[in-house]
């Protein structure tokens, strides 16, 4: 694979190797990606996190009764269309 890195980012790939703590190039781009992984997975964790909380406070609003029926194809897609304007 070759991948072409503007000067900015050869230069501080070049500054943690000469730093000691990584052996080659290939050590400080591997280290990235696994960042990038985790950065990826905290991301989503907080989504779905998010999202739970949402789907609770949903939940909890249906158990105290207030939640409203919907009675016909047009009504649900009036609401659809309120939700997202």
């Amino acid at each position: 694979m070759h991948i072409s890195l503007t000067a900015e980012l050869e230069s501080r790939i070049k500054s943690k190797v000469e730093s000691g703590l990584y052996n080659n190039a290939s050590e400080v781009i591997r280290e990235a990606l696994r960042f990038m992984d985790i950065h990826e997975d905290w991301i989503q964790e907080l989504k779905l996190a998010r999202l739970r909380e949402q789907l609770q406070v949903g939940v909890n609003q249906l158990e105290r009764g207030e939640g409203i029926t919907i009675q016909s194809k047009e009504a649900l897609n009036d609401l659809f269309q309120d939700i997202t304007r």
